[in-house]
């Protein structure tokens, strides 16, 4: 029998658990080029709630009875596909299930290095961290000495941003919610300097003092009033890239704020949205990059981890309450099965 976690009724919102129900099916024979995966680690990640929403997105919505689309990591136990073999470890979009039977185009990243632990691949060696390495050094192409801004600074993808942009040679300026994130955004991420959105009267005039020559990249997960703030700062030719929209709760009505159009042509900046998978056929770069950097003890991460599929239907809700410490995971008993 499979546990999964199904989607209940349609949050408007933010997912919480009484929108998802947890139940038990049988596992159903592989079809021809299919492989049967067991899940070790489910991933919570902000983009869940778009998934779930009735507005439009990159991906096709979750429907009610479906299976909640999540990204996990676990070792294939059956295959009928030649290119896949029993034993090997994989990360994909297998849902919040202990078992997962899916197509190879599933499969997002075949996990070759041993000497991480596997949950990393949901995390700062997944897509995590493949988020924050394609939008910073693709999207955004920050040069030594450069001032870059980073939003949600403490998070899964921020702290991974902050701390690439500072091994580039660059000053990082990180914006976080409450004294513990800020605290950790200088101790453990090596950020020059943190500003807390929660607690500054005055956000802009924040960013202003810290940024004295200006905003050259900012890294932008949340949208809202404090993309607002670092706009205002940006220096002419600055590179911005939209890597999530936490602050944005809806799309009906259309969300509103400053027209800083003007702004953008004057100081001839530009303005990027990308999400991970547009890179898909890179990780491997990206990884690699990645996993050097924790080897040498210059990318450091931090994971929060729920033990067992019931822990799901709420975690979601963690990511925006601001409980979660780190990258968020559901840890599967590696005994079951």
């Amino acid at each position: 029998m499979n546990r999964r976690v199904i989607l209940k009724g349609r949050p408007q919102g933010i997912p919480l658990a009484e929108h998802f129900e947890l139940d038990s099916a049988p596992l159903r024979a592989l079809d021809d080029g299919q492989i049967l995966v067991r899940n070790h680690y489910l991933s919570v990640d902000p983009a869940m709630r778009g998934w779930l929403s009735d507005a439009q997105s990159y991906g096709a919505r979750i429907e009610v009875g479906d299976v909640m689309r999540a990204f996990a990591v676990g070792e294939i136990v059956e295959s009928r596909n030649e290119s896949f073999v029993p034993g090997e470890r994989v990360m994909g979009l297998f849902g919040w299930q202990e078992y997962a039977c899916v197509d190879p185009q599933s499969v997002l990243l075949r996990i070759d290095e041993h000497d991480f632990p596997i949950s990393l691949s949901l995390g700062v060696l997944g897509l995590n961290g493949i988020a924050a390495y394609f939008g910073l050094m693709d999207a955004c192409a920050p040069k030594a000495g450069e001032t870059v801004v980073v939003s949600t600074a403490a998070g899964a993808v921020g702290s991974c941003v902050g701390q690439m942009a500072r091994n580039l040679g660059c000053r990082v300026i990180g914006i976080a919610g409450g004294p513990e994130k800020c605290k950790l955004c200088i101790d453990e991420f090596g950020y020059d300097d943190v500003l807390d959105y929660k607690h500054e009267p005055d956000l802009a005039s924040a960013i202003a003092r810290a940024c004295p020559d200006g905003v050259d990249v900012y890294f932008d997960n949340t949208a809202g009033p404090i993309s607002d703030a670092v706009i205002r700062h940006i220096s002419a030719g600055a590179r911005i890239a939209i890597c999530g929209t936490a602050s944005i709760s809806s799309w009906d009505p259309w969300p509103t704020g400053p027209r800083y159009e003007r702004h953008l042509l004057v100081k001839r900046a530009t303005v990027r949205g990308f999400i991970a998978l547009d890179y898909v056929d890179r990780y491997p770069e990206a990884v690699a990059r990645l996993g050097r950097w924790i080897k040498e003890g210059r990318l450091r991460y931090r994971e929060e981890i729920l033990e067992g599929i019931e822990q799901a239907p709420s975690a979601i809700s963690r990511l925006y309450t601001g409980e979660n410490q780190g990258k968020l995971l559901i840890r599967l008993p590696a005994s079951r099965g």
